[in-house]
């Protein structure tokens, strides 16, 4: 019980010192848990776990989008530090993509690019990006997983013109979806053509790995 009330107090440690934007406190709690967990673990057992918590914070009006926004802004150069570059291995995978489609709000996006990266995955983030942009690129970079976050409604439904812009193109990736709209509407992800939809960041792995075992 004692190590539990333990890993239960770092944990909370960790997250009011993510709220409070205090970069100082975050590095020196990870440097405690140095000697107890690697940099995977770090980051699927600490990092993500408080920034879903961030995020459901953020829907519930507790926290202020300044805090969501520099909580992510932290973890993500955390996550640039403790996981390693990718090795040949990795490079031989298909081309993953992730982006934010015609939205702001990028807390989403880099929970999933923290998970995919620490899952061995590496991932091209396009950052926020409009329709036009995301095609464009997408067919010329021949992406084969491309995920797509969203908060808004309007920028899910953003997506069937994505999916039909490809195909018109002649390419069809496999688009894996998430955010709001997507978990508030279960249905929603297959009315804009998505192959799939992840309801938290863990689910993004899960994914990519079935899309890429069928291709294989």
């Amino acid at each position: 019980m004692t190590a539990e009330r333990d890993i239960g107090a770092q944990h909370n440690a960790f997250l009011e010192a993510l709220l409070a934007i205090d970069r100082l406190e975050v590095r020196r709690l990870l440097e405690e848990l140095v000697t107890e967990m690697s940099p995977v673990m770090m980051v699927e057992q600490l990092i993500v776990p408080a920034l879903e918590v961030i995020g459901e914070r953020w829907e519930q009006g507790d926290v202020s989008l300044a805090q969501v926004y520099m909580s992510g802004r932290i973890c993500e150069e955390i996550v640039d530090t403790l996981l390693p570059a990718a090795n040949v291995q990795q490079q031989r995978q298909p081309v993953i993509a992730i982006a934010v489609l015609e939205d702001y709000h990028m807390l989403g996006k880099r929970m999933v690019y923290a998970t995919l990266r620490s899952g061995g995955f590496v991932v091209s983030d396009y950052g926020r990006i409009d329709t036009d942009n995301l095609v464009a690129r997408v067919v010329r970079e021949r992406v084969a997983i491309l995920l797509i976050s969203v908060l808004m409604l309007p920028s899910a439904l953003q997506v069937k013109a994505v999916r039909q812009r490809l195909d018109a193109a002649g390419w069809r990736p496999k688009i894996i979806v998430g955010g709001a709209p997507f978990r508030f509407d279960r249905q929603l992800w297959q009315e804009v053509g998505a192959d799939a939809m992840g309801s938290t960041a863990s689910d993004s792995v899960a994914l990519v790995t079935s899309f890429l075992e069928a291709s294989a």
